[in-house]
């Protein structure tokens, strides 16, 4: 995958792609469905981002719209000041990489402007205004593979082919669309979309065929952190899930992805470096 190696320009900061990192979860939301409500505050969010820096996470995702299954929207307005004042903090306190999970085009705009690094989502680009908003911030853009939206993506989703090759031709379409927009190429992450618009079973196939989507030649970000593919498969709840998530994430970078997000960083930083230090041959113990 020749991109892997990029170094990716996120705003003040640069990230070697050449070697997979985290990117912990931070959801200022009453209603996601792992962690809704529990850093609504700044002081709260601060606190927590600032552990998961010192367990090593590289990113920091802030979403202030919860994109679970069944979730209600949100008003501009109320995203905003969810996640606005949350990000300058974590910009000015911890000179954090803050990823912002969102598909507004204002709060691409004012985000960028508050010091975020990348965008994040899950929409890639198709509300209104939202790729004009991410050509004009300059930032690296992870698009995201989803049919329909989160109220109804879990209604039955069907794919004519297989998983792996509809994921890919979706996302070789929004890509294109992308450039033809002036989103440059060497801005753009893919994410498979695990667990939008998918049944287990889709999920399950297109993890392990998930090598397929390097031929499109860029950066591969992964979410699986206790969802609920976990919970079926193993029959655990939200809060027993670690262990899952973290095979997962062990076999998603075996499978190229370069960036993780994750809910537990410290178990997923030993998770991903042990099974980089198997792929890399231990190169860098010696």
């Amino acid at each position: 995958m020749p991109t892997s190696s990029a170094m990716l320009s996120c705003g003040r900061h640069r990230l070697d792609l050449s070697y997979p990192h985290i990117m912990g979860i931070l959801n200022v939301t009453p209603d996601s469905f792992s962690d809704g409500g529990r850093h609504l505050a700044t002081d709260d969010a601060l606190r927590h981002a600032e552990q998961m820096i010192a367990e090593g996470a590289a990113i920091i995702d802030v979403g202030g719209e919860s994109t679970r299954p069944g979730a209600e929207a949100v008003s501009v307005q109320q995203e905003m000041d969810r996640v606005l004042p949350v990000v300058e903090v974590l910009v000015r306190e911890l000179d954090a990489l803050v990823s912002v999970d969102t598909s507004t085009s204002e709060v691409m705009r004012e985000a960028a402007h508050a010091g975020a690094g990348m965008i994040n989502d899950v929409r890639n680009l198709r509300r209104e205004g939202a790729m004009q908003a991410a050509v004009a911030t300059g930032l690296p853009v992870v698009l995201m593979h989803m049919l329909g939206e989160p109220g109804d993506m879990q209604n039955a989703p069907h794919y004519e082919g297989a998983v792996e090759d509809d994921v890919m031709a979706f996302l070789a379409q929004r890509v294109a669309a992308c450039e033809a927009s002036g989103l440059r190429r060497e801005r753009i992450l893919l994410d498979p979309g695990f667990g939008f618009a998918k049944t287990v079973e889709h999920n399950l196939r297109l993890l392990h065929r998930m090598e397929k989507l390097q031929e499109l030649e860029l950066p591969l970000l992964v979410g699986m952190s206790r969802k609920s593919m976990i919970g079926k498969v193993l029959e655990r709840p939200v809060e027993e899930r670690l262990p899952g998530s973290l095979a997962l994430s062990a076999l998603a970078v075996e499978r190229g992805a370069r960036i993780l997000r994750v809910h537990d960083v410290a178990a997923h930083v030993d998770a991903v470096n042990m099974a980089w230090a198997v792929l890399e041959e231990g190169k860098s113990y010696g």
